[in-house]
């Protein structure tokens, strides 16, 4: 099939692709007409010809994660995202939201209703090229080589449980977790309880390792972990107020930046910025970030960290400080077309910008733009066809977007060029759910878990309910799927990260069964998983219970952490838990 010129966007506003079994003819995707207009020839995106999604009869839909569509397109799957209860009619439409789950459902509030990436074609960008819809019922609702395990010897020695630095006023267990483990199962190295907090609960964000030292925030406090034993690295720092966000990304010389609340009061903002060194829990700078102008405030921010540079993500501004001294450096305010930044996404060394523009006017549409970390100038901008918006970024380098359009129940995952153009876009049926966390406002770009990507592959679950799933390697090149594995396990599989050779990947617990941790070659014609870690059988209630959670594999080792705090006094708050040989 022929590839889009460079600089081609996501699409014109045509939204149609050729008839279902015919070949595009003449490169396809035709010449790019104004904002919002039709192309100025017939192609990919000419709306003089129907489908995938025109009307045809109707398909019926067969078991499985999605349905295969006539057309070039037929025979890739997608990406990880966010859960519907059904397939694409042939309107490219999908059925009504369903209700989020509830924490009695399988999987409670671990993730979002599954999203199908359908063959329908819809508008997104208003630059030419084709766009491949993704239809959905649900709204939107983070190097070391891998072996595979060899069967440590069942060992009687304790798993040290405390609550977090053994000071605070979480509450203890003195359970021996490694008494009754079985040839082949994983250690449990540690468990951590957490904090004691209000009734309506608090926030546990971020998860950072440095040395030998595993970092966790939770409520008021962060606390260092030995990753071997558990055993507090540095006294656990205290916050005047709850943590309220925190960098993902740190320094390279091991520095985050994490918000606290100003106060307890019901005006009370989360504006206040504290630099911390997770080698020695050293605090830093502190800096009270101010509200932006009218309408703008910082009473709830998000941060993100690139290079030197945090960006604190105010309602509808950015603004940016040195990480090294908490020095303000510049703010990314309203531009253009009534445009206002108000979600950022970074990794290492890259910084992106979503802003919606025009609210309410006759050119309401969001833009997409890369921002140079250190001086906020713009290296490119992708304005997105109105209706759509960015929900998450799946990926950063390579960026991998994730955006939605409630209007026509369609969404479309898309990756890009260092340029700004549109590398690839995923264009074949997949039911998909990914670890996401609700995000009202669309402000936690990076917020889901459950994928992963390297420098040509992005890798996505598929959704299965609490069964067995399959994660899908998609050729970001080409938006097709290279190859597909199922779950070994009876729970669903979710990528964690890459090392180079293989895929990590986390096989959930089912309701009595522990998970495992395993190891897919990702190149070459074979990927069958090999287990690093098999969880052991002591620990299955605990495991199943992080419902809100981050996952790490270092070293040889595994972490679940809370990301979230409910509260109750009647049950005991999970807060972290290692497993190793």
């Amino acid at each position: 099939m022929a590839q889009p010129p460079p600089n081609d966007g996501y699409s014109n506003a045509g939204g149609f692709g050729p008839p279902p079994g015919t070949t595009p003819q003449g490169g396809g995707y035709g010449v790019p007409g104004p904002y919002g207009a039709p192309p100025q020839q017939p192609g990919y995106g000419a709306p003089q010809q129907p489908g995938y999604g025109a009307p045809q009869q109707p398909p019926q839909p067969p078991p499985g994660y999605g349905y295969p569509q006539p057309g070039p397109y037929a025979a890739q799957q997608p990406p990880y995202g966010n859960p519907p209860q059904g397939y694409v009619n042939p309107e490219g439409y999908g059925f009504p939201p369903p209700q989020p789950p509830g924490p009695g459902t399988p999987g409670g509030s671990r993730r979002k209703p599954a999203l199908v990436i359908g063959g329908a074609v819809a508008a997104l960008l208003a630059i030419g090229g084709t766009v491949y819809a993704v239809t959905a019922d649900g709204g939107d609702d983070k190097k070391p080589v891998a072996h595979e395990s060899t069967a440590p010897t069942p060992s009687a020695s304790a798993a040290p449980v405390n609550p977090g630095d053994g000071e605070g006023d979480g509450k203890s267990d003195t359970t021996d977790f490694n008494a009754s483990r079985k040839a082949g199962e994983a250690k449990v190295l540690w468990y951590k309880e957490a904090p004691d907090t209000p009734a309506d609960g608090a926030d546990a964000p971020g998860m950072w390792f440095t040395g030998s030292i595993a970092v966790k925030a939770a409520y008021k406090e962060l606390v260092g972990y030995g990753t071997a034993d558990g055993k507090p690295a540095w006294p656990a720092v205290t916050l005047p107020q709850k943590i309220c966000a925190a960098t993902r990304q740190q320094t390279a010389d091991d520095k985050i930046v994490v918000a606290y609340m100003s106060g307890v009061s019901s005006r009370a903002q989360c504006n206040q910025l504290q630099q911390i060194d997770l080698r020695t829990g050293a605090k830093g700078w502190t800096v009270k970030v101010p509200d932006g102008k009218l309408f703008d405030s910082a009473s709830s921010i998000s941060l993100s960290l690139a290079g030197n540079t945090v960006m604190v993500a105010r309602s509808q501004s950015g603004a940016a400080y040195d990480v090294r001294t908490g020095k303000a450096l510049y703010e990314k305010e309203r531009y253009g077309d009534a445009c206002f930044p108000s979600a950022f996404a970074a990794s290492v060394n890259r910084l992106i910008s979503v802003s919606s523009c025009d609210a309410l006017g006759k050119n309401e549409h969001t833009e997409i733009q890369e921002l140079n970390p250190a001086t906020g100038a713009v290296k490119w901008t992708r304005p997105l066809d109105k209706g759509w918006e960015v929900e998450r970024a799946y990926s950063v380098d390579p960026l991998v977007i994730y955006s939605t359009n409630d209007d026509k129940n369609l969404m479309n995952i898309a990756a890009f060029k260092a340029d700004g153009s549109v590398r690839s876009q995923v264009g074949f049926d997949l039911k998909i759910g990914t670890d996401c966390g609700w995000d009202l406002f669309h402000r936690d770009l990076t917020g889901c878990g459950g994928t992963a990507a390297d420098a040509n592959t992005l890798y996505l679950p598929t959704d299965s309910g609490s069964g067995p799933n399959e994660v899908v390697a998609v050729d970001l090149t080409t938006g097709k799927e290279k190859w597909r594995v199922k779950s070994p396990g009876e729970g669903p599989m979710l990528p964690v990260r890459t090392d180079g050779a293989n895929l990590v990947a986390y096989v959930e617990p089912s309701y009595d069964t522990p998970g495992r941790v395993v190891a897919i070659p990702t190149a070459g014609a074979a990927h069958t998983p090999s287990t690093l870690r098999q969880l052991p059988a002591s620990t299955a209630k605990i495991e199943n219970g992080f419902t809100s959670r981050d996952m790490a594999w270092l070293d040889g080792r595994f972490y679940l952490s809370s990301t979230r705090i409910t509260g109750k006094d009647d049950t005991r708050q999970k807060l972290m838990l290692a497993y190793g040989k």
